[in-house]
């Protein structure tokens, strides 16, 4: 059978889409999906521990957000333009693959300038119809330069979530464990966890581990095919490293559960598995798009926030938990009132 994008269309009440994270990172709300027994339990955040013992393992994605919004001024008319920072090309030259918005007034050769015209760039190349590519003009050394840059920039919040940027969202908008700098948007399944419960789950005997995978915009772009199977992903830059795959793979031998924390991490590992099922360690890039059906060979659970319609997320929450399961447990959580997407509730699927 195959799968069409129709399938993952529903109507979201748009009061359901949070606008900000719960006040405490591990109160958020929790589905427990259970596919043995196809149950729908609604917890805690922080109950998540009770589903789990000593010698499982979680992975987590440790990437780090950076501010990728920046707002400049386009020389001689002062047009208020947005710049969102999508990947670093060259660090000596300091070019950028960016988005601008309104696209339609940046041409090649124009000059933007940034802050109180402490930052320069200009527009080198069109990449796509909103993509291009910069070349930041600064004197000073490189530290210094991508200091300027991360003072100007704000977190990309999404603009779906429908509100400005706020203080809160420096450090909302960002796991607790994110230290390698790369990412455009948070991994917001680690978004709901706090030291303390990393603390509970260390006392308890459960195995944190770590690989890196770079969230890029892709992430977020639109299905516009309804077979799904012609659908590309945009590649992300993806690091898995061996002291995870140890802990992981002594998981899966001793017959422990792998959770993977989030979309990003399950589809790393997923580009990661040996001929025998077990993972590998990676340094490369990856463009896997998990639809159903899809035979997962490394997590055997799974936390994952509440998507978009018809977003590749959802399709990948989907190939996991089973379809039909996850479009009740979905209808459900509408019905029950769960904030849906980046700063919303989150869903536990053993």
């Amino acid at each position: 059978m195959k799968m069409k994008l129709s399938r993952f269309a529903f109507n979201l009440p748009e009061e359901l889409i949070a606008k900000y994270p719960a006040e405490n990172r591990d109160e958020s709300r929790l589905m427990v999906l259970n596919r043995a027994k196809g149950t729908i339990e609604h917890k805690q955040f922080k109950d998540l521990i009770n589903y789990f013992d000593e010698g499982d393992t979680f992975v987590f994605n440790d990437t780090k957000v950076f501010p990728a919004r920046l707002f400049g001024n386009k020389e001689k008319t002062g047009a208020r333009i947005e710049v969102f920072l999508l990947r670093e090309l060259n660090p000596e030259t300091k070019l950028w693959d960016v988005l601008v918005d309104p696209a339609r007034k940046i041409r090649i050769g124009n000059k933007l300038f940034f802050g109180d015209d402490e930052l320069v760039a200009e527009v080198i190349d069109n990449t796509t119809s909103r993509g291009r590519t910069l070349r930041f003009l600064y004197d000073g050394t490189y530290e210094s330069y991508r200091e300027k840059l991360n003072q100007l920039g704000e977190p990309p919040i999404p603009k779906i979530i429908g509100r400005e940027v706020e203080e809160l969202d420096k450090d909302r908008f960002q796991t607790i464990f994110a230290k390698e700098e790369g990412a455009v948007s948070a991994p917001t399944a680690g978004l709901h966890f706090s030291k303390h419960l990393l603390k509970r789950m260390e006392i308890k005997g459960i195995n944190n581990s770590a690989l890196t995978l770079h969230v890029g915009l892709g992430t977020f772009a639109s299905v516009d095919v309804e077979d799904l199977s012609k659908h590309k992903m945009e590649s992300e830059r993806t690091i898995i490293p061996e002291r995870t795959v140890v802990s992981v793979n002594k998981s899966k031998a001793n017959n422990k559960r792998v959770c993977a924390v989030g979309t990003t991490v399950m589809r790393a590992m997923e580009s990661a598995v040996s001929t025998t099922g077990t993972l590998k360690p990676m340094n490369g890039w990856t463009n896997k798009f998990i639809f159903t059906p899809h035979d997962f060979k490394v997590a055997n659970a799974m936390i994952t926030n509440f998507h978009m319609p018809k977003s590749t997320l959802m399709m990948m929450a989907g190939a996991f938990a089973g379809h039909d399961f996850l479009l009740k447990a979905y209808k459900e959580a509408i019905k029950e009132k769960y904030n849906f997407f980046t700063y919303g509730d989150a869903m536990l699927i053993l």
